[in-house]
């Protein structure tokens, strides 16, 4: 499988994973519904064990076109991913956080490269775009892990952390996710990269948040993901 090879896409599965975002769920679902891309348009969250009241919230917004699925404890988000993707049709797959850090908008922009046969794995760089000042730790460790997995995987990556990756969906078939949380991040490109899939960036708009607003991330995810690409550097692929 190559990105040259010329590929009829007919469907964009759009990956939700949702844990206390009932301030921001509502307006994620509705710039993803307006979004105008010549795909049909599959949605799927996954209230990951939610707490906050979010679920009643998805309860309002669930119909023909949003399919919601529900942990009843938190799992993380790559079990909640993973979940989504046994229920996914499309041919194409994008994680969409909930937490309206990343715009909608930007998936023409991701798509292209895609539906021009020039990549099979596309992920949006937070570094190239328009973008909400980072703090500074945030910013130094996004940094960090981008550049070891650079050096470790012969690649050079701006942005490994970023929450917008999107996959033709063989990519992903050929792959087992096995991360449950934040380290579902190094662990994909890890995956893809040591398959020979090259992953192609585009600069995205970027509207983060710090802990005081929400952010889930914190120092322990940064030494896993370290951890995470090491391991996958050093082990057998599978």
């Amino acid at each position: 499988m190559s990105a040259e090879e010329e590929t009829r896409y007919q469907r964009l599965s759009v990956v939700i994973p949702l844990f206390n975002e009932r301030n921001t769920v509502a307006e994620v679902v509705r710039r993803v519904r307006s979004v105008d891309i010549p795909l049909d348009l599959e949605v799927i969250v996954v209230d990951d064990g939610s707490t906050d009241g979010s679920d009643k919230i998805l309860a309002a917004l669930e119909d023909s076109t949003l399919r919601v699925l529900t942990h009843q404890t938190n799992q993380g988000k790559g079990a909640a991913i993973r979940t989504a993707l046994a229920y996914a049709r499309g041919d194409l797959v994008v994680i969409q956080d909930a937490d309206a850090e990343y715009d909608p908008d930007d998936w023409p922009r991701l798509l292209d490269p895609i539906l021009k046969g020039k990549a099979l794995v596309v992920y949006g760089s937070r570094f190239t775009g328009e973008r909400k000042g980072m703090p500074i730790g945030s910013w130094l460790g996004n940094r960090l892990l981008s550049l070891i997995t650079s050096l470790a995987y012969a690649t050079t990556l701006s942005d490994m952390e970023t929450g917008y990756k999107l996959f033709d969906r063989r990519v992903l078939d050929a792959i087992t996710i096995e991360s449950d949380r934040f380290d579902f991040e190094p662990e994909i490109t890890a995956k893809v990269l040591r398959r020979g899939h090259r992953i192609y960036e585009v600069p995205v708009s970027y509207a983060g948040r710090d802990s005081s607003e929400g952010t889930k991330f914190t120092w322990r995810d940064w030494m896993r993901a370290m951890g995470t690409l090491a391991r996958y550097r050093l082990r057998p692929d599978r």
